[in-house]
């Protein structure tokens, strides 16, 4: 994946699915109608300011509570480039990546602020005011996967139905 800048939106800790996308809006038809309600427990307008290429910047535990896979998928809908947090729950890893959303574990939350831009190189390193910030690349299989765009369409590539 090449090297990328985005600005970057702030969150804290423990962002959970029914922040990312409540209950109530999963029954609407499409990823693009839920889009619009993303975050809205926390900030009702940060789906509306959210452009293509920004960044979301969080603390720990980001993605917990249930397995809705809306929520990497309405992520990655709003043009977030990627998430970056200090940890995310495991199933929510799992389930960005099938879809396509880039997630980067890395302690820079205790080092930005809203608004600032940073350059992201996949799999080294994450530039932020001339600080760089090293992260650890993902297995070959998972950047696979992301380049392709998610899981369906990486396994359509590999069968050659693409």
């Amino acid at each position: 994946m090449a090297t990328f800048t985005g600005k970057i939106w702030v969150l804290g800790d423990d962002i959970d699915t029914d922040i990312i996308i409540p209950t109530e809006y999963l029954a609407l038809k499409t990823v693009d109608d839920m889009k619009k309600y993303a975050f809205s427990p926390l900030r009702p307008e940060l789906a509306g300011q959210i452009q293509p290429g920004d960044i979301i910047v969080a603390g720990k535990n980001f993605g917990c509570g249930s397995s809705r896979e809306q929520a990497p998928e309405i992520i990655r809908h709003l043009g977030v480039a990627c998430v970056i947090a200090k940890s995310f729950a495991r199933i929510f890893f799992r389930n960005s990546i099938n879809n396509g959303l880039l997630l980067i574990e890395s302690d820079l939350y205790d080092h930005v602020q809203e608004g600032d831009t940073i350059s992201v190189e996949p799999g080294h390193q994450i530039v932020h005011d001339g600080v760089v910030y090293p992260i650890s690349p993902l297995p070959q299989n998972l950047m696979d996967i992301l380049e392709a765009g998610g899981l369906v369409r990486a396994m359509q590539k590999r069968n050659g139905l693409c």
